[in-house]
């Protein structure tokens, strides 16, 4: 309450990424310290679950942070202190690269919603993996990682396999971001052949790496929800030849239907990715769907509109082992994950499971 009341009026009165970048230093600098944090802990940091066993690691929780959030991994200490249960740092590319150009966020409080173009802006994969190795937190660390704006698409598999080679001895699992509406020509990496060949690759060297660092590293992939029934169907049948681990649903929308914001207003932001309570049922839906079409054999992460424990049943009851969030810890405050975690208890509770295993996709042949 004292966030929606005092806190964000303060915040958006500012520019949403000096905001955004404000909150990130603040999160860092103030709860660098451990004591510190120890107390922000105490209070946010609590699990009402057992143990969840998701593709080889065990997570405190079922909520996220999602990719986005903290690029550059300066904050995931405090991130984890707020009682997330995952981190999904980045998305990271192998170069470092300034982004688009500002502005490139902006926010549209009548729907709940962000429109983001904001490019992969980041530090590289290198000064990235300096930073988590100094200030790893205690929680699962996924890291996404992108293509390089500068790299050609005919050179994309190499410029995505540098990256994950310097990533992957800090990387809980590895998201592949092929879907985000910012980096040109990069959805086309969604395509069957491309993507067949971009994971086929990522999977040989995560073999090979694997005897070096005892482990192979959880490889998942970030799909549009602008993608169609056919494409959805073949990078199912991509994800599945190549052993992939789970999928993440959704990325942002280039979609702009059904907004409460004006139309000048919407217009004035340009193109970029919406983000919040519009994708909330689009997002639901392709879960379901990609639910049914793996009859349930791969782990999905549901992204898109959460805001409150309800939303994150939703997500599910449609097929989510896992959910992550970003616009709703902008609009909601820092308290989202322990209010999430504390509702999906009462509402696990209040249906009969005796887990949240027992719910995943319980609703999934309903969702249209």
């Amino acid at each position: 309450m004292l966030y929606r009341s005092l806190l964000r009026p303060i915040l958006f009165r500012l520019p949403p990424e000096t905001a955004h970048e404000l909150a990130l230093h603040s999160l860092s600098s103030a709860l660098n310290r451990r004591v510190i944090r120890n107390l922000v802990a105490r209070r946010f940091n609590r699990s009402p679950f057992e143990k969840l066993q998701r593709f080889g690691l065990t997570f405190a929780n079922p909520v996220g942070i999602a990719a986005g959030f903290d690029k550059n991994g300066i904050a995931l200490q405090g991130l984890a202190a707020l009682g997330f249960g995952f981190i999904e740092a980045g998305t990271v590319t192998y170069q470092p690269q300034p982004g688009n150009v500002r502005p490139r966020l902006f926010r549209l409080p009548l729907d709940k919603a962000l429109i983001n173009r904001a490019g992969f802006n980041n530090n590289g994969a290198e000064e990235f993996v300096a930073r988590v190795r100094k200030n790893r937190p205690a929680c699962v660390v996924g890291v996404s990682i992108g293509k390089s704006k500068a790299t050609p698409m005919e050179d994309a598999v190499s410029d995505y396999l540098k990256c994950f080679e310097i990533v992957h001895p800090v990387a809980d699992y590895v998201a592949v971001n092929v879907s985000s509406p910012n980096t040109p020509r990069l959805r086309e990496l969604q395509q069957a052949d491309q993507l067949s060949q971009l994971l086929g690759v990522l999977q040989a060297r995560n073999r090979e790496l694997s005897s070096t660092h005892s482990r192979t590293v959880p490889l998942l992939v970030k799909v549009s929800p602008d993608l169609d029934q056919n494409n959805l169907e073949l990078i199912v049948e991509v994800a599945r030849r190549t052993s992939v681990d789970g999928i993440i649903a959704t990325n942002t929308t280039t979609e702009r239907a059904g907004l409460q914001t004006p139309a000048a207003l919407v217009n004035a932001c340009g193109e970029g990715g919406l983000s919040g309570a519009p994708l909330q049922n689009r997002s639901t839906r392709m879960i379901a769907n990609l639910y049914r079409l793996t009859a349930g054999s791969l782990i999905l992460i549901g992204v898109g509109g959460i805001f409150t424990a309800a939303d994150a049943w939703e997500k599910i009851c449609a097929g989510a082992s896992l959910v992550q969030l970003y616009t709703g810890f902008i609009y909601q405050g820092p308290a989202i994950a322990r209010n999430i975690n504390d509702g999906l208890a009462e509402i696990l509770k209040r249906e009969g499971f005796r887990s949240l295993d027992e719910a995943v996709g319980c609703h999934a042949n309903t969702l249209a």
